[in-house]
């Protein structure tokens, strides 16, 4: 090996020692000798083996505890989360100060718990509201039977059978509705492959709902036809449990309305009765609520129509909503419009 180099490079000290001129080029020669080189190879070779070791080590032990602190956060959130249990689902989960993705998991995991502690909340009251009605017919059909029973010689049984007849009846309808609210609830939201024609549901169930309780007008108004994908069967229930809600609060008149607007199918059903209160709005379509309690459970339904119509509508991707109205009440359902079928 050698390299040129210029005296001008050297010091003073160095150009004298060596004799040279000051603008003089040196080239220097190097010579190794191979067991020299050898030696110095393998000596560098251990040493950097030793530091790669040492540094690896450095490393994997650095990462090691880095990734413990960082991960703290996450063993709290899951011994937290563990500990949540079906009895008491109200534990939640620290939120840490640290703005990033732990973060987001944590609000995420407290966000999920308080939607099963909704559900939960929801079903022991959807629970005790359906035991409460049950335990009413059952006590009236019980009590009417033990009566009767126990004075046979005095018992008008024509009476007391329209009585049991009646309460089970009304039993009937009560669990039809629980099965229907069960299915719903476990089913997904999707509209049916079928396309109905909704003007033409809502024409034939005006001209064939029996009226005949009290002098009551109930009339279809469209002007085309208003199809809509979805199961004929769960629209006919949607729109019947409708026209019995407004059967049981009209005056004298229900008007049904059916129109197409703009890629929406827009039914309504209104009637000439007392209203709902603007707070109520959204409160009659929960479960077993009855805004009228002074009125006869008998004629005042099971409390379930208005939820299973709602229900119903949303299974189809509509909507279903009560509009604000002067005089007595206006559902108004909205359903995505079909296609009109080839040869219609």
């Amino acid at each position: 090996m050698f390299a040129d180099i210029r005296a001008d490079e050297l010091s003073r000290d160095k150009v004298a020692a060596l004799g040279v001129a000051a603008d003089a080029h040196l080239r220097v020669y190097v010579v190794v000798l191979p067991n020299t080189a050898e030696a110095i190879t393998e000596t560098t070779d251990r040493l950097l083996l030793r530091a790669g070791l040492v540094g690896l080590v450095l490393i994997a032990a650095v990462a090691y505890f880095a990734v413990r602190i960082a991960l703290r956060p996450v063993e709290a959130i899951r011994v937290l989360t563990a500990s949540v249990t079906a009895n008491d689902p109200r534990e939640r989960v620290t939120v840490p100060a640290t703005g990033h993705e732990i973060t987001a998991l944590a609000n995420t995991i407290n966000t999920t718990l308080q939607r099963l502690d909704n559900a939960a909340a929801q079903q022991r009251r959807f629970v005790a509201d359906a035991a409460h009605e049950l335990r009413s017919p059952l006590t009236t059909l019980l009590a009417s039977l033990e009566v009767a029973l126990a004075y046979p010689e005095r018992t008008d049984w024509p009476a007391a059978a329209t009585t049991a007849a009646r309460q089970t009846r009304r039993l009937q309808a009560l669990a039809e509705d629980l099965l229907l609210l069960a299915r719903l609830d476990t089913r997904t939201a999707t509209a049916g492959p079928e396309t109905v024609d909704l003007t033409a549901l809502a024409s034939r169930l005006a001209e064939q709902y029996p009226l005949s309780e009290r002098p009551l007008t109930l009339t279809c108004d469209s002007t085309a036809p208003a199809h809509a994908h979805g199961n004929p069967d769960e629209y006919e229930r949607l729109l019947r449990n409708l026209i019995d809600n407004a059967a049981r609060h009209a005056a004298h008149r229900i008007q049904i309305t059916v129109r197409n607007q703009d890629a929406w199918v827009v039914l309504t059903v209104a009637d000439d009765g007392p209203g709902v209160p603007t707070e109520d709005a959204e409160r009659i379509f929960e479960r077993f609520v009855r805004l009228d309690d002074a009125r006869s459970r008998d004629h005042g339904g099971t409390g379930l129509g208005l939820a299973i119509a709602r229900d119903l509508a949303h299974r189809h991707q509509g909507t279903l909503t009560l509009t604000p109205r002067t005089l007595g009440a206006c559902f108004q359902l909205r359903l995505p419009q079909a296609p009109t079928p080839a040869g219609k």
